[in-house]
């Protein structure tokens, strides 16, 4: 059952009142009290209904989805939470609209970017290519007076307001440790695959996943970084070519999403040697991968919450009011073999 300000009144020990003034960011809450009451809304686990609230002010909220164009199974589930986001629009009070670029490509980003100042938008939530062009396009766009989130890959030199994704330093590191302990001690080299660098979150995995293989797995050596693009025929060819011309590889770090590549070229060479492989994003490939033996692990991130907490950020900043943190972290997933959902 959902948690209610009910629950959240009762297992803090105060009035309806102060979990409204502390929901609502206003004054009259002492500090330890505030602090007690946002403890009890991150346990609890208690998510705001905005859409009550907005039905109640009869407010609108026109938001745009920038997504890139790309082939793959990670990016087909964000777009579909995205479109299922539209069809909650007249309950949520927003109207939502998808503009799609293609992927990697930081010219395109800014011309959509800056298309957009001066129009009738309450906020803009986008997967961003870190490049000092796009954060020169954001920043235009936040001194217009445009909320402005990032999904999955963030712009953190720039001034947006929101960064809706995991801690991608912390999964590359989670990623090197899981790959390390299932090797079990064994000496080798590992094959990393990203889509590109030019995106911060597969840059911020490589460099935890680094790190950690640095201080704890010295044994393992780390081929130079193949690039797919998230291409599944790029991928496919990029590891084909990789397994046969290195046979030390005893293990495979997936950064990306050109999964079904990486597994179609696992299908066609990796039968008898015992390679241990970590990807991220679970999808219906690396669903079946996982049942079949073929893969190890896969990292997750929700797309559907995602969207939902960019959603939620840019009502918020729209109507001035503060976040609550808790109900916008982005949890990492781990899944093996036994307990797929």
């Amino acid at each position: 059952m959902r948690p209610t300000v009910h629950d959240i009144a009762a297992a803090a020990g105060v009035s309806l009142a102060t979990v409204d003034r502390v929901l609502n960011q206003r004054a009259g809450v002492r500090s330890v009290t505030r602090q007690r009451v946002e403890a009890v809304i991150s346990e609890i686990g208690y998510v705001r209904d905005m859409a009550a609230a907005n039905l109640a002010k009869g407010r609108l909220y026109p938001l745009v989805f920038i997504l890139p164009a790309s082939n793959n199974s990670f990016m087909h589930g964000l777009h579909a939470e995205a479109r299922q986001a539209i069809s909650r629009g007249g309950f949520e009070r927003t109207e939502i609209r998808i503009i799609e670029v293609p992927a990697f490509d930081p010219a395109a980003l800014v011309e959509v970017l800056d298309s957009l100042a001066g129009s009738d938008v309450a906020g803009v939530a986008l997967v961003a290519v870190d490049a000092p062009e796009v954060q020169a396009a954001v920043d235009r766009l936040v001194r217009a007076k445009v909320p402005v989130v990032t999904l999955v890959s963030d712009l953190t030199g720039s001034a947006r307001h929101h960064y809706a994704g995991i801690d991608n330093i912390a999964a590359g590191r989670t990623a090197a440790r899981l790959l390390g302990r299932f090797l079990g001690g064994r000496r080798g080299e590992i094959l990393v695959l990203a889509g590109s660098l030019l995106v911060r979150d597969h840059r911020e995995r490589l460099e935890g996943f680094s790190a950690m293989m640095a201080e704890e797995f010295s044994g393992l050596t780390l081929l130079p970084v193949l690039e797919g693009r998230d291409d599944p025929e790029v991928v496919q060819g990029l590891i084909a070519k990789a397994l046969a011309t290195n046979a030390e590889v005893i293990g495979i770090y997936s950064i990306g999403a050109g999964n079904r590549g990486l597994l179609a070229a696992l299908r066609e060479q990796a039968a008898g040697r015992g390679l241990t492989v970590v990807v991220h994003e679970l999808t219906d490939y690396t669903r079946q991968a996982l049942q079949d033996g073929l893969i190890d692990v896969v990292l997750n991130q929700d797309a559907g919450h995602e969207v939902r907490s960019a959603i939620r950020v840019l009502k918020a900043k729209a109507d001035g009011l503060a976040l609550i943190a808790a109900q916008e972290r982005i949890r990492l997933d781990i899944f093996l073999k036994d307990n797929l959902p």
